[in-house]
């Protein structure tokens, strides 16, 4: 099934199962939100639309990057879509990255069951102050050799989906280099220190500190070889912007309906809002900023999907649609006015929801720096 056919049955499922599901209250409550997902999940497993991203053979629907366009924007319309399609970070793009390099043992205890949907799992990477950000290079997170194994120390923050993981994958500092390592949930020298209030809110397993203090783990839980974790970073992360992308496009221009349908209706001097020319401009920088967006991320989609370098349009990418989709929930919330700032609707947990994506996997400013400065070394053409 391509994705032009799948997408209504995703839209027409998100409309009458994940809506009707959010709720302000979920907001930061991690047991509640695992709990919704869960049951949406069980519906979206028995209408046949789980896992649309996910290879057959580990059980998904196994469409394309480009399919995969249309299906995850319906899907992102809501807070709840993406997870109750088993579609949502940090499983979708750890799926994706322990398909391609996880070892025959590793694939049994952590990738067949996480692609199933029947475990969580996270991912820490990003360190406090002076640790790792937008950088991977600054990991000080260190991983030194014991016997049969690693011994992993460390703190790590905003370590996405931790609460309630089975498992994650936490990036350290061996002697051969930055490397990945799988780390059990439970095990001994993990400490969840705090889960972090944010400013977005629906997030599956929310962001959480750990401290990893003299955490022992195996020799089979090198995920990879040893000093290729930058690489594999970057193979998580282009994949995981670009499937961001399709998602918050989704939930920006349902704000926008909302506030066009908000609109229609609200009195203004003797006629609708929709009726006055500055409200008119607004809906239609709102429509120019999702049509460019559409527009960057198929191509993208198509892109990577054809086994292309996409490391350059990825940064523009994710530069561009973080922002727009920021200025059309903003847009969408001062249509709106009292309604749009209340919880009443919606609206604000969305414009919440889309905020921090301009920092998420590498902030806005650090990609221009790096989209300059290949367009000086690569003599690239505007």
């Amino acid at each position: 099934m391509s994705g032009s056919e799948l997408a209504p049955r995703i839209r027409d499922f998100v409309e009458q199962h994940c809506i009707p599901a959010e709720s302000a209250t979920l907001a930061h409550d991690i047991p509640g939100l695992d709990r919704v997902i869960l049951e949406l999940r069980e519906k979206a497993r028995a209408a046949g639309l789980l896992a649309p991203q996910v290879p057959r053979e580990l059980g998904g629907l196994g469409l394309g990057w480009a399919d995969c366009v249309p299906v995850f924007e319906e899907a992102g319309r809501s807070l709840l879509g993406p997870g109750a399609l088993h579609c949502a970070p940090p499983d979708q793009p750890n799926i994706h990255l322990l398909d391609r390099h996880a070892k025959p043992a590793q694939r049994t205890r952590h990738l067949l069951p996480l692609a199933a949907g029947a475990v969580r799992s996270f991912f820490a990477m990003t360190e406090p102050a002076p640790g790792v950000g937008s950088d991977p290079a600054m990991v000080r997170t260190t991983a030194t050799r014991v016997p049969g194994g690693w011994r992993l120390d460390g703190r790590k923050w905003f370590a996405s989906g931790a609460r309630g993981a089975a498992f994650g994958i936490v990036v350290a500092r061996a002697e051969e280099g930055i490397s990945l390592f799988f780390v059990e949930a439970g095990m001994p020298g993990l400490t969840l220190v705090r889960d972090i209030g944010t400013l977005d809110a629906f997030g599956i397993g929310g962001h959480t500190e750990l401290l990893l203090e003299d955490c022992r783990v195996g020799e089979e839980a090198l995920l990879g070889r040893l000093g290729q974790g930058l690489a594999l970073i970057q193979q998580r992360l282009e994949p995981a912007r670009l499937f961001h992308c399709m998602r918050y496009i989704g939930l920006a221009s349902r704000a926008m309906q909302l506030a066009q349908d908000y609109c229609r209706e609200r009195q203004f001097f003797d006629q609708p809002l929709a009726g006055h020319q500055l409200v008119q401009a607004l809906v239609a920088d709102a429509h120019i900023d999702l049509f460019a967006a559409r527009q960057m991320t198929a191509h993208v989609a198509r892109r990577f999907e054809a086994g292309e370098d996409i490391r350059h349009e990825s940064s523009m990418l994710k530069v561009f649609v973080s922002e727009a989709v920021s200025r059309v929930a903003d847009r969408a919330l001062q249509l709106t006015g009292a309604h749009g700032v209340s919880e009443d609707g919606p609206i604000s947990l969305i414009t919440r929801e889309l905020r921090p994506f301009r920092i998420y996997d590498g902030a806005s400013e650090v990609h221009r720096a790096a989209i300059g400065r290949r367009a000086f070394h690569r003599n690239l053409r505007p």
